[in-house]
């Protein structure tokens, strides 16, 4: 797994060069290339509060994508249900926004919580509200309402920029599921589980998991 952020960047450059259009697999990670380079390339203000702790659970992160998807593709029967449903429809004749979101819902409704736990054991820390690890989870919110505007034009459109897409049905996916309402909710996930014992939160995890594959799966039938 990658080390760095470079490498994080690196390795998702290879899988977009790797994959086909029709592999819907290839716009999740198209899609989550272009918010992590914005991330790393544009912090607001010019810096971080803690660029050390929010480059950390950048690539903590990143790497439980990167293993779920290596995980499927070499057959592993332990890939989260969460990431299963994105994967088993990745040949699906959908619009690419259901296969982008469909990813974000398994990577932050499941993953993220996860990572923010281990990010603050790796670190050393446990945010509080007002800290300067949760202003700069919050400044992400901020910088993601900024760009998801053109990233989704971006999966609308042709290789062309001919509109290749129902903008009305992108409109209607985003009031279904909302990014930086999901990323305040792992954050209270993630203060949830660190109150519990460990074996009480592979169990809430693994409800988690499956909660998060049938809303996968609900944004992937959406019509």
């Amino acid at each position: 797994m990658p080390a760095t952020i470079d490498e994080v960047i690196a390795t998702m450059h290879n899988i977009d060069a790797a994959l086909p259009d029709e592999d819907g697999l290839k716009w999740f990670n198209k899609m989550y290339l272009t918010v992590t380079e914005e991330v790393d390339l544009h912090p607001p203000g010019g810096a971080w509060k803690d660029a050390g702790w929010l480059l950390t659970l950048d690539v903590v992160f990143a790497g439980m994508y990167l293993q779920a998807a290596a995980g499927y593709l070499n057959g592993e029967d332990t890939v989260p249900s969460s990431w299963r449903a994105l994967m088993e429809s990745r040949h699906s004749p959908i619009d690419r926004i259901q296969f982008a979101l469909a990813g974000m819902n398994a990577h932050i409704n499941r993953d993220l919580a996860l990572a923010l736990l281990t990010t603050d054991a790796q670190r050393g820390v446990t945010p509080a509200t007002g800290s300067p690890q949760r202003q700069d989870y919050d400044a992400v919110n901020l910088l993601l309402q900024t760009v998801m505007p053109s990233i989704l034009m971006m999966l609308a459109t042709d290789t062309l920029g001919v509109l290749a897409q129902d903008t009305g049905k992108v409109g209607r996916l985003l009031a279904f599921w909302n990014i930086c309402k999901a990323r305040n909710l792992a954050w209270d996930f993630a203060d949830h589980l660190r109150g519990l014992p460990h074996v009480a939160q592979i169990v809430a995890m693994n409800s988690q998991g499956q909660l998060t594959g049938v809303l996968g799966r609900a944004i992937l039938s959406f019509t």
